[in-house]
């Protein structure tokens, strides 16, 4: 056999000398060449190392590169997404985070100081120890309520000193510049504003101002829509916002009065009712005495009888109207200067700017008549239409001929009198 063998070739087998290139001679001997196998001593040390041989294709195997295998994919949750992207632009940056607003003050986010003012806080969070544990007070926060609340200024990265404009910015200059790791396809928790010198806290995305925090932090669920109820589209920045929406908005039943036999379609609606009607909980106390009020509205009254506050007046940042709720505000901003029918119907393309007219549309769809009159016992779709046939009842004519005098109890009677009876009058308004 070992004439077959090529005399110009030292190597028994092939690839030997580019193995061994990878092995320290004390670690592997060179295999054997026909030299050797000519030699006596090389079959005792044979029987020593047959265990220890390697094959042709075992040799083959170790000089061929391993094919590359595909890197294992990393599945983040939700949570550490979010206490990553939190915790990297709070750790690199000089915002100033709180939890919410209290009647107290506002609350730092890191301890359980209650501050007068943004510049108190802004102060406190920049010289205390509390900002060292970010993601350790983070790690407690269950992820579906996890909102940062951040009063912004003037915005700084404290690893580079550099100036940035907004909060956008901030994650792309963290993210390309200093190589920290973001989410973003995660949601925003981190929801930033600004107050005023007016008192009045400033919407960061769209620059509406709002009275109240109450009223701004609703708003910023139209911004941050991360979780969206699927069954009227409303966005909201938590999973824990949406839960509670679904529960009091959605979950539809009989809730019936045991006291005045009212029925209620959700649990949130009969519970406001009893509380405010028959246990007469009195939720809303004067800051300025011990008086309470279950109204809001009831309080604020009391403050400008009582003590001389100004009254409340919402005024509108586009064109200074001015307005009592804020309810009618939002509905003003969204008829006159925005357009937005945020509001749909779940059963056709119906869209609208408020619930109330929402609820009225609905009518349609369902036609149930749950407006009884007490007197004659004839039911109406709408608790409008019950009042107008309440007039009836009243002998309530409040419509009244500009050319004859005649009175009506309802519009349409009106009009249906001006066309047969003074139709030459409507002709010469018209």
């Amino acid at each position: 056999i070992f004439e077959t063998l090529s005399e110009s070739e030292d190597d028994i087998v092939e690839g030997e000398a580019e193995l061994l290139g990878r092995f320290s001679p004390d670690i592997l001997k060179p295999l054997p060449t026909k030299q050797t196998l000519r030699n006596n001593q090389f079959f005792k040390e044979l029987e020593i190392l047959k265990d220890k041989v390697i094959t042709a294709h075992s040799i083959k195997s170790l000089i061929e590169p391993a094919p590359k295998s595909e890197p294992s994919k990393i599945y983040i949750t939700e949570k550490v997404a979010h206490v990553v992207n939190v915790s990297t632009i709070l750790e690199h940056s000089n915002l100033t985070a709180f939890k919410t607003k209290r009647r107290a003050g506002y609350p730092c986010f890191y301890c359980s100081r209650i501050c007068d003012s943004f510049d108190q806080l802004h102060d406190h969070q920049m010289h205390e120890k509390c900002r060292r544990n970010i993601k350790k007070i983070l790690d407690k926060i269950p992820a579906e309520s996890l909102v940062v609340y951040v009063h912004i200024t003037e915005i700084k990265c404290t690893i580079c000193d550099q100036t940035i404009t907004n909060l956008n910015e901030l994650k792309l200059h963290l993210n390309r510049i200093h190589k920290k790791k973001l989410y973003a396809e995660f949601g925003d928790r981190i929801i930033p504003f600004k107050l005023t010198k007016l008192n009045q806290y400033e919407c960061f995305n769209c620059g509406f101002n709002f009275e109240t925090f109450g009223a701004i932090e609703r708003h910023m669920n139209t911004h941050y829509r991360n979780y969206v109820c699927d069954q009227c589209g409303a966005g909201y920045v938590t999973k824990n916002r949406l839960k509670v929406h679904l529960k009091y908005s959605h979950v539809r039943g009989n809730f019936p009065c045991d006291v005045c036999k009212k029925t209620f379609y959700t649990q949130y609606k009969y519970k406001s009712h009893v509380d405010a009607v028959h246990k007469m909980v009195k939720k809303n106390k004067c800051p300025k005495c011990p008086e309470r009020f279950s109204d809001y509205f009831d309080r604020h009254k009391h403050m400008v009888d009582a003590h001389g506050d100004p009254p409340l007046r919402y005024r509108c940042n586009v064109c200074d109207s001015l307005f009592k709720r804020r309810y009618a505000l939002s509905c003003h901003m969204k008829r006159r200067h925005l357009d937005v029918k945020d509001i749909e119907c779940g059963l056709c393309s119906y869209k609208c700017y408020t619930g109330t007219e929402l609820k009225a549309h609905m009518v349609k769809h369902n036609g149930e008549r749950t407006y009884v009159c007490v007197i004659c016992k004839k039911s109406y779709a709408r608790k409008k239409t019950l009042k107008e046939h309440a007039r009836i009842h009243n002998n309530d004519k409040r419509f009244v001929c500009v050319v004859c005098g005649q009175a009506f109890v309802q519009n349409c009677s009106l009009k249906g009198h001006m066309k047969s009876h003074h139709i030459d009058y409507m002709n010469k308004r018209s």
